[in-house]
């Protein structure tokens, strides 16, 4: 089995193959270099001289042929992935994604030979073009700018049927494995769970430290120093890890207490709930929270590793499973295009759909892991939704169902009415309800003023525009908050 990078012009693939070889201790081949040594010239003359289907035949067959040596590491050119029997060689071997944007490609291709990077209009056609076949081969995620003798022993540990993103961040990279047979078995560790998930996947972890009682209200500071003492009276020290088997409310906490134990040990997070997979297992971001308002006190503490295997959301209850829908929502509002549109058509929490949900929260955390500004857009929906979970005092709603109201009402102060009839139409199929009685309407816009992202007198609200066009710090009247509020709650 080959491991073969793919990707578009100016990804570096040919770089990068040469150097996971050598961490590698393997050979290394370029199907653009084997195909110029066997016209006697370059891609670019044959191009101009004999056209485009003529190269696309001679490349076909050159990387079938280097497919079927099965050369350990093979960089293949950005377009041979358009044929139909190279992507069915390809699907005995690893096939690893080199990301990149349209705007780095373009700096790094144009003017540099390459017959296809000549016109800007068309080269950005065609970007978009490739990347949903890129995507849709790709057992590896490597997006640009990553440090291949991180990646390396990653993806070369890669085994059939797991899928990989590499997740970056300004304080820390780290693999996010998907599959079934993905279940961490870590060296000397403390297994957090929750009570739930103890009985039904005990057997599939090594001893479990600490099973809490499941729910939101166990994500306290009274719940942290259990975990803390947990640690201390099992003689852990820093140089073991903390594994967190479960949902939010297990991540949140167990991110807690690794940060803060001992000023900091390895935390891997085994997320088991739609909410964890989608959204809260990645981006480092963890916490408790208090009386006063939700996720108060915490830190920034990427994971070492997040293992997401799908087969765990089966068990979990038909409420609960509903409730992460909205966070799938959520993310698909904010991604825009293809997730967006599979979304609308019905996508739920397939494999696909989670690991597309994954990789847009990684992306806009390797660009702002610190809520500078874009990372803020993840809050969408959420400053109502943590207003609805604080006044209710963290027992009646779950957290997706808070953040299905809190995405009704911000693409009412959005004013998307029609975009906001869609959400709704979506939600509801799911099985969740868009209202809740016995709230005070007025204590919900209240509550709002404490979310945390308040720097100011007012609370910077997430708005969209249209799906994929999605902004922070907007401000919000009094007024319109209320009357948004009072719909939900009608």
């Amino acid at each position: 089995m080959s491991l073969v990078l793919i990707g578009f012009m100016g990804a570096g693939k040919s770089t990068a193959a040469r150097r996971l070889a050598g961490a590698l201790g393997v050979e290394a081949a370029d199907s653009d270099r084997v195909l110029e040594d066997e016209l006697g010239c370059s891609i670019e003359a044959f191009f101009d001289r004999e056209g485009e289907a003529a190269f696309r035949e001679r490349e076909e067959r050159v990387v079938l042929e280097l497919l079927d040596r099965d050369v350990p590491v093979l960089a293949v050119g950005g377009g041979a992935v358009l044929s139909e029997r190279v992507r069915a060689a390809l699907r005995a071997h690893t096939v690893a994604l080199l990301e990149i944007d349209v705007e780095t490609a373009w700096e790094r291709a144009a003017g540099r030979g390459r017959p296809l990077a000549r016109d800007r209009d068309a080269f950005a056609e065609r970007h978009a073009e490739r990347l949903a076949i890129y995507e849709g081969i790709a057992d590896a995620f490597v997006p640009h700018g990553a440090a291949i003798a991180e990646v390396a022993g990653a993806v070369g540990a890669m085994e059939p049927g797991t899928r990989l993103v590499w997740a970056r961040s300004a304080s820390g990279s780290y693999p996010v494995w998907f599959g079934e047979h993905v279940w961490p078995r870590p060296g000397r560790c403390f297994v957090l769970t929750d009570e739930s998930v103890a009985r039904l996947y005990a057997h599939r972890m090594p001893d479990v430290g600490l099973a809490i009682a499941p729910g939101e209200a166990s994500k306290s500071l009274a719940t942290a120093q259990v975990v803390w003492e947990a640690l201390a009276a099992a003689g852990h020290t820093r140089a073991d890890t903390l594994l967190a088997v479960g949902g939010g409310v297990v991540g949140d906490l167990g991110g807690f207490c690794a940060a803060t134990y001992q000023r900091g040990m390895p935390v891997v997070h085994v997320p088991t709930t739609v909410v964890a997979q989608v959204d809260s297992a990645y981006g480092g971001k963890t916490g408790v929270d208090l009386p006063q308002a939700k996720n108060y006190v915490g830190a920034y503490h990427q994971p070492a590793a997040v293992h997401v295997v799908p087969s765990t959301l089966e068990s979990l209850p038909a409420r609960e499973r509903a409730a992460g829908y909205a966070e799938v929502v959520k993310t698909a509002l904010i991604a825009g295009g293809a997730l967006w549109d599979s979304v609308l058509a019905g996508a739920r929490d397939d494999p696909d759909t989670v690991l597309a949900c994954a990789r847009t929260k990684l992306r806009i955390v390797a660009a702002d892991e610190r809520d500078a500004g874009l990372r803020q857009v993840l809050n969408l929906g959420h400053t109502v939704a943590h207003a609805l979970e604080t006044v209710t005092g963290y027992t009646r709603l779950l957290h997706g169902e808070a953040v299905a109201l809190g995405l009704l009402a911000a693409l009412r102060l959005s004013g998307q009415d029609a975009l906001r009839g869609e959400v709704a139409e979506l939600l509801a199929g799911a099985g969740l309800t868009l209202a809740v009685g016995g709230v005070d309407p007025v204590a919900v816009a209240r509550a709002t003023r404490m979310d945390k992202k308040r720097v100011g007198e007012r609370v910077p609200f997430v708005l969209v525009e249209a799906p994929g066009a999605v902004t922070p710090g907007h401000a919000v009247e009094d007024r319109d908050l209320l009357l948004a509020v009072q719909e939900l709650v009608a």
